[in-house]
């Protein structure tokens, strides 16, 4: 697709973006004591120097004490952030990038029992689903104080150089207030939609009493999508009013609610969900109220980028998760080089990650986030060539092979099976997860560009890698399916039998599901499309306990619409044959008590062990014994090898091959080890 309309530049208020490509203010929990220092800086200047137009940062930054951070937010609500916008703002200019900071007052949607212990306030008493906080009702002192907050929280944008700043309605206390479905006051401040946006006004009234003539936006929902919410005629009605104040420069929009975990799921969609799913309720806003529009929702790459704004759907299109994958896709596609692009799948894991409380991270992109010790770019070593034998063509495999033709070596990639992928190509046939084999494909396609030797088919043992004279091996071999925790194992099947497709279900089946990831629930979805009765079994306090909001809540989902049953707190403890069937035996996680259930057909999940064999083989051949630096591990510095062409070889083995883990560990293991060969 030829691409047009993304290169042309765009002017905000006096701010000409050199591009249509942005990235939407977002918390990825970087800040350190609250603020955006080194790691939360280069984060965004790797993006800047990427090519990109504008990077927003500070998602949901905090204006008030009673509003604390409850997924690693930044603060501004006082002047000790205001060196560290000057340092920001400074950093990405350089680069000829914008910068915006994103400011809220979170209501009720925050904890109350975390840092100084604040109650959180909202428009009326009813609690937060997703983060279960009862708040207290806020009175006529709380509007003029949130008011005067937000009014100084955006002069520290200012005054730390940054071209603008965002106001977050959706979910948030302003938002709270728009919503019929939370508002519930009778006073001034409820009923009406005057009455529920005069909040919204006072405070930008008062934020542009303190800044003037300064970019100044509204980042908010189109349509929440729940019982008595905000539907699209009631939010076109509010941007109208909005664009005609003369209070607001533009509006970023989204759509959903973000305080249920089903809304979350709509509002940041996963692969289950196709491209620009909200882009018609988008562009109504757009079209009535000719107000400048950006937009951010399930655009990953820039062909999609170029029909919304070829289409007039929008003026600048958000590519935040798309730039997590990749920082550098605007530059690469610039550059003719659009094959390099790390494309984003959609699999959510780094949103997921901070309702679990962590750094956010993308799934297969090891770098973001941690640019100040794993590069973005590799770049060819200044040293010897070497020769590099990495067996197992999984995702570990794949990316240490990658990374280290990258680097400039002559790598040789033993596989076992007659396709590369490994665990993702049962992942990716799992129905709505299919897009996860973009990871493989990439990789498969880099590897041939850099002139990898793949040896298919073929199960290494000791004498093939010695046979190659390697300088390094990678034992990247993987785990095989763990059934080695109850009594009776030999008659159950692994999800790894029901997803490649080796084993069907049966009519009548029980899954169980020891690891609370997305390979048991998936095999259920898979089971449940033929299966006349699905059970789901697990010893954790819910099914997809290990996944976020994101994820879970279209797995369960489906499962619910399969009529797939679900028990909790139940562990397996052995399977016995009973006629033509099985007699499956479980126990309580907490009072003893023995469920046993007839099935004919018993799937288990409990992660992989390790196959370790030529690992174990090769290690007492190895100079360094297969022993990895921990330290230098740890903190991503060189493993200590042997100089080229010196006699033997460093041996190292990564991913599953180590134990049981994710996609993300098992390319974050390659990096570490791979990057300064």
């Amino acid at each position: 697709m030829a691409l047009h309309r993304i290169w042309e530049p765009f002017t905000l208020k006096g701010l000409t973006l050199r591009n249509r490509i942005v990235s939407t203010a977002h918390s990825p929990a970087y800040a350190e004591s609250s603020q955006p220092r080194e790691r939360y800086q280069l984060y965004h200047e790797e993006k800047a120097r990427g090519g990109l137009a504008l990077t927003m940062f500070g998602g949901s930054s905090t204006v008030s004490e009673d509003s604390p951070a409850s997924f690693g937010q930044i603060s501004v609500a006082d002047d000790s952030i205001i060196p560290w916008f000057e340092k920001f703002s400074a950093r990405i200019h350089a680069h000829g990038c914008a910068l915006i900071c994103q400011i809220s007052h979170m209501g009720r949607r925050t904890g109350w029992d975390g840092g100084d212990w604040m109650t959180p306030i909202a428009p009326s008493a009813q609690p937060e689903p997703a983060h279960k906080s009862f708040p207290k009702v806020m009175e006529p002192e709380d509007f003029r104080r949130v008011a005067s907050d937000f009014a100084r929280a955006a002069g520290r944008c200012r005054k730390g150089g940054l071209d603008g700043c965002e106001v977050f309605v959706s979910g948030h206390l302003l938002g709270q207030f728009w919503s019929p479905a939370i508002n519930q006051r009778t006073d001034a401040y409820g009923g009406s939609l005057d009455n529920r946006l005069r909040f919204t006004f006072e405070v930008l009234d008062e934020i542009r009493r303190s800044v003037g003539d300064y970019l100044v936006g509204l980042r908010f929902s189109v349509d929440e999508m729940i019982r008595d919410g905000l539907d699209a005629a009631q939010t076109v009605e509010i941007a109208l009013r909005l664009a005609t104040s003369g209070l607001v420069d533009y509006f970023n929009l989204v759509s959903s609610n973000n305080w249920t975990h089903a809304g979350l799921s709509r509002s940041v969609p996963t692969m289950a969900y196709g491209s620009m799913p909200a882009i018609d309720l988008v562009s109504a806003v757009r079209r009535e109220t000719g107000m400048p529009v950006i937009h951010a929702c399930r655009i990953s790459d820039l062909a999609t980028a170029e029909h919304a704004l070829a289409s007039g759907f929008v003026d600048l299109v958000g590519m935040t998760r798309a730039h997590f994958a990749d920082p550098h896709l605007v530059r690469k596609t610039a550059e003719n080089r659009e094959a390099e692009i790390r494309p984003c799948v959609g699999a959510g894991y780094c949103i997921d990650r901070i309702y679990a409380g962590r750094d956010s991270l993308c799934i297969h992109n090891p770098a973001t986030g941690r640019e100040q010790s794993v590069p973005q770019v590799i770049r060819r070593t200044e040293g010897r060539r070497r020769k590099i034998v990495v067996v197992g063509a999984g995702p570990a495999g794949l990316e240490a092979a990658r990374i280290a033709a990258e680097r400039g070596h002559g790598v040789v990639v033993f596989e076992a099976a007659d396709e590369v992928g490994g665990q993702v190509l049962l992942a990716s046939r799992a129905g709505w997860r299919k897009d996860l084999i973009a990871i493989v494909r990439w990789r498969a396609d880099r590897l041939a560009s850099l002139g990898v030797t793949l040896r298919m088919n073929r199960y290494a043992d000791a004498q093939d890698v010695r046979a190659e004279d390697p300088d390094v091996v990678v034992i990247a071999t993987g785990g095989l399916p763990n059934k080695e925790f109850f009594e009776g194992s030999d008659l159950a099947v692994s999800t790894w039998d029901i997803l490649s497709g080796q084993v069907k279900g049966a009519d009548d089946v029980v899954v169980y599901d020891d690891h609370g990831h997305h390979q048991g629930l998936s095999a259920a979805e898979t089971i449940a499309r033929q299966a006349r009765s699905t059970r789901f079994v697990t010893p954790h306090r819910m099914a997809g306990g290990g996944l976020g909001p994101t994820n879970f809540a279209i797995h369960l989902r489906n499962l619910h619409k399969a009529g797939v049953s679900i028990t909790t707190d139940t562990r397996l403890v052995s399977v016995a044959r009973r006629g033509n069937g099985l007699v499956c035996t479980f126990r309580h996680e907490f009072d003893g008590s023995e469920l046993r259930l007839e099935t004919g057909q018993i799937v288990v999940e409990c992660g992989t062990l390790p196959a370790d064999e030529l690992y174990l083989a090769l290690k007492p051949q190895s100079r360094n014994h297969g022993i990895v630096d921990l330290g230098a591990f740890r903190m991503n510095r060189p493993q200590p090898v042997g100089a080229p062409g010196q006699p033997g070889f460093d041996l190292f083995r990564i991913g599953d091959a180590v134990a049981s883990r994710n996609i993300h560990a098992a390319m974050y293991d390659a990096a570490r080890i791979c990057k300064d060969l």
